[in-house]
């Protein structure tokens, strides 16, 4: 099938190999290979051929784009880590985590227009721009340790609830009034810019440069006799107990749907989500099946990105959550004390072209203005909103959200 692995090979070797396919592998519903000990067991007692018709996945376009991100490990130097050399003392520092899928032609873009840009700007530049998949804990670290402004970064891009509005991460520096939204843009998209949604912050503190939407890829075969799930009521609903995979390995959008489905039906709804997880789905459950006829999930909860890798016609059919797909959305704070020297790096990431790139490229919708998320304007969105997170401890909310599911499933 080509040059790197077989088909038949197990999801361990692969990942031994090529460590730079995790993120892919976490990022399409098999979260349990981020822990180490359960990708050992797990992945080893299952090939990619067998995950991926578990999943029911397209397998040409799932391996291709495996195939990719070796290639591009393989023939692509990492500029995160050549830019990346703890200079402390640069005029400008960039942390942040960018999206798999998008993250290679992003660093791209960023570094020909840095090239361009470099007579310029005239000034020193250290950036660690992580893929999303590495997790925000290094981030988080760095933000608890933080006594003062001269501490953190002076831009940061990622996804995230809590990295970004906890009390003891970022919110402490945002209750000093520490960033400033420099995109200078009068309304967003339309599609987040309208009379049921507005993703710009009332503050002009935060800025939003695009989204992750988890939308249902429901596995008709698996039906028996159910109508389609066709918003988030329905998951929560007797008829899916037990019938849905979460991605509960992808944190940012986790939270998102636990934080939109807490404000929304309340505890009684987490503890319906819970319920929902379909328990066979755990990896230490299939290795102890020996690999039987499993259970499959009926509803498998995705970023909107993946759900190009099904069969064309194949039993497996996206659905756009009637209520709106739940939106983790991609955050870029800036700080307001060096606005002169940031602004250049903001008007590129809060581009057009960085914006085509989240949403042709990654299916990860984009608030510029000028761009074409080639997402149906019958599509909506569900979005936390800037009031419900002005008035709550979000990191708390976290916590019991967590809690009220760990206690269901």
């Amino acid at each position: 099938m080509n040059k790197y692995f077989n088909i038949k090979d197990s999801l361990y070797d692969i990942t031994e190999k090529y460590p730079e396919t995790l993120s892919l592998f976490v990022s399409t519903g098999f979260e349990d290979m981020r822990d180490e000990e359960k990708r050992k067991s797990f992945g080893k007692a299952i090939s990619l051929e067998m995950a991926l018709s578990m999943k029911k996945i397209n397998v040409e376009t799932f391996v291709g784009r495996l195939v990719e991100i070796i290639e591009e490990k393989k023939n692509i130097v990492d500029e995160t880590l050549i830019q990346n050399t703890e200079n402390k003392e640069a005029d400008i520092r960039i942390d942040g985590v960018l999206p798999c899928p998008v993250r290679i032609p992003l660093m791209d873009s960023f570094n020909k227009w840095m090239d361009e840009k470099k007579d310029d700007l005239n000034i020193t530049i250290d950036y660690e721009l992580k893929a999303a998949s590495s997790g925000i804990d290094w981030l988080k670290e760095s933000l608890e340790n933080a006594k003062s402004e001269k501490d953190i970064s002076d831009i940061f891009i990622s996804a995230g609830f809590d990295l970004f509005f906890d009390k003891d991460l970022m919110g402490k520096f945002k209750a000093k009034g520490v960033f400033k939204d420099m995109t200078g843009f009068n309304r967003l998209n339309a599609d987040f810019y309208n009379e049921y949604i507005n993703l710009k912050d009332p503050e002009s503190e935060y800025s939003i440069i695009g989204t992750v939407p988890a939308v249902f890829l429901v596995n008709r075969e698996e039906l028996k006799g159910r109508e389609i799930p066709r918003s988030w009521k329905d998951i929560l609903s007797e008829e899916f107990e037990n019938a849905v995979s979460l991605p509960i390995g992808d944190f940012d959008l986790f939270n998102a749907i636990l934080l939109n489905i807490y404000k929304k039906y309340g505890e009684d709804g987490i503890r319906k989500l819970g319920k929902s997880l379909l328990k066979s789905m755990h990896p230490s459950e299939m290795v102890k099946s020996h690999m039987k006829k499993m259970e499959r999930p009926v509803v498998t909860i995705m970023p909107y990105f993946f759900t190009k890798m099904t069969k064309e016609n194949g039993p497996m059919v996206a659905v756009w959550p009637s209520d709106g797909a739940i939106i983790s959305p991609i955050f870029l704070l800036t700080k307001k004390s060096k606005e002169k020297e940031i602004k250049p790096f903001v008007d590129f990431f809060a581009s057009k072209k960085v914006g085509e790139i989240l949403a042709h490229n990654g299916r990860f919708p984009s608030t510029n203005p000028e761009v074409d998320n080639m997402v149906s304007k019958d599509n909506k969105y569900m979005w936390l909103g800037w009031d419900y997170i002005s008035e709550n401890d979000i990191g708390e909310k976290i916590k019991i959200c967590e809690e009220l599911f760990n206690e269901s499933i």
